[in-house]
């Protein structure tokens, strides 16, 4: 089967799309951030036609939002249907069985025997603010633990627990006060200088060694946020033991293990939630949004019936729970359940075997973060070295939208492959072909130069 895109009618970016950026100039606001001039029209799988008919190979999903790809006919009716029903009736306030049996389905899903207890929200973060004030609530504590490289979302709570990119909190101080960031397992980058299995996880033995000692006392630690895989801060998928002890830990002090599954959950690797990939790790609390409703506005934090157990009025909100995204949901879930999980794994496992050759092919490709359809692949400065290159990053997420497929950057220097789970083999054949040939383009325009750069480091 031979892919239908990408299909380019010209240079990029088109005179509709330059027309559109233009008038996006003065009416958006400065605070967006746009990789590449992409202005959408319409899409169809994990194909994209810009407003100048040009047609993409979509590699990125939305930042891993369209789980079901582009108008997939399922989800389309689903979301037909309820609109035609009601649009709106406030879940906090009343009752309607879309938001009652979604609950229920994702409660069944969240790793864990105890039943659980959900309260939905419109986004990550909302369901990442959701979790903060539950932790507090619960525990009567009021001190976290997040992570460098964290990413929980940009409100003013979950902001504080990002640790990101600093202009993401450049001029925003004080944002919540009681957190205390930590170094996340980026084994390759380890700042404590070690190697694993060596190291004995030494960045979890930290927050029970020096953080609980020196910094924050354990006994007023509510929760410990942390990602199942590391989404923005580039892909990073910690070693087997590492979630194990980090349970171990929360559960030595009392301490409440949030996951956020914002990015990893919901199929992307392979598993409903990433956090399975640690078999017996169980979460106190998961928060999701993103691939749960292909593309329509649905946040979830999910806990056990006992821990989410608070007072009417102790949260809540308008649109959550919107019953058009919760019928958008169940048609995505029952696509992923029966269909779209088998996918993932067959040409999630193709991409990365793929992709592992492609980096002994290229001095710049320095290795590959791969569970399911959840892919980085870092770009390094020097051959042979763990020093990441964002110049050949950047140029390279530019150089691919150039040539018709759509990537994203993660972290400093990692290219994010996360396409719509139902991406056909074909197109994954397609999108890595034109991939490589971009890393080539890069690595011959920019490889001496950043190399040269990069000597002394």
């Amino acid at each position: 089967m031979k892919a239908n895109a990408p299909r380019l009618t010209g240079s990029l970016p088109g005179p509709n799309a330059k027309a559109w950026v233009a008038r996006d100039k003065d009416a958006i606001s400065t605070s967006y951030t746009r990789s590449y001039p992409l202005v959408v029209s319409h899409g169809q799988g994990a194909e994209l036609t810009d407003v100048d008919g040009n047609v993409f190979i979509d590699m990125n999903a939305g930042i891993a939002v369209g789980a079901t790809g582009h108008a997939h006919p399922a989800v389309v009716k689903a979301v037909q249907d309820q609109a035609a029903r009601f649009f709106h009736m406030s879940g906090t306030d009343f009752y309607y069985p879309q938001e009652i049996t979604l609950a229920e389905k994702l409660g069944s899903l969240v790793p864990g025997k105890e039943p659980k207890r959900v309260f939905l929200s419109n986004s990550g973060t909302e369901a990442v603010e959701c979790a903060i004030k539950l932790a507090r609530y619960k525990t009567g504590r009021t001190q976290f633990i997040a992570f460098i490289g964290a990413f929980h979302g940009r409100t003013m709570g979950s902001l504080s627990l990002t640790a990101s990119k600093a202009v993401q909190k450049k001029g925003f101080a004080p944002t919540m006060p009681g957190v205390t960031h930590v170094p996340y397992a980026d084994c390759r980058r380890c700042v404590f200088n070690l190697k694993y299995p060596d190291c004995g996880i030494a960045c979890v033995d930290y927050i029970e060694d020096v953080v609980f000692k020196k910094v924050v006392p354990a006994e007023d630690t509510a929760a410990i946020f942390v990602e199942a895989i590391q989404g923005e801060g580039g892909y990073i998928i910690p070693p087997p033991g590492w979630h194990e002890k980090l349970r171990k830990l929360a559960d030595k002090y009392g301490i409440l293990l949030v996951m956020d599954e914002v990015q990893s959950g919901m199929g992307r690797t392979g598993k409903w939630f990433g956090i399975e990939h640690w078999p017996g790790v169980v979460p106190d609390i998961v928060t999701i949004a993103k691939g749960i409703a292909s593309g329509m506005p649905l946040g979830a934090t999910v806990a056990s019936r006992k821990l989410m157990d608070w007072p009417p009025g102790s949260h809540g909100n308008t649109f959550g729970g919107n019953p058009v995204s919760c019928a958008a949901a169940l048609a995505t879930i029952e696509l992923i359940e029966n269909e779209l999980m088998e996918n993932t794994l067959r040409v999630g496992a193709f991409m990365a075997a793929e992709l592992t050759a492609m980096v002994e092919r290229h001095e710049h490709l320095g290795w590959v973060n791969a569970l399911g359809l959840m892919i980085g692949i870092e770009m390094v400065a020097k051959p042979g070295t763990t020093i990441g290159s964002p110049e050949l990053r950047d140029a390279v997420e530019l150089e691919c939208y150039r040539r018709g497929i759509l990537v994203l950057g993660a972290g400093p220097s990692a290219i994010r492959l996360a396409p719509p789970l139902m991406l056909p083999m074909a197109q994954a054949e397609t999108a890595l072909g034109i991939f490589e040939e971009a890393v080539t383009a890069v690595e011959h325009e920019l490889g001496p130069k950043v190399e040269k750069a990069a000597k002394g480091k």
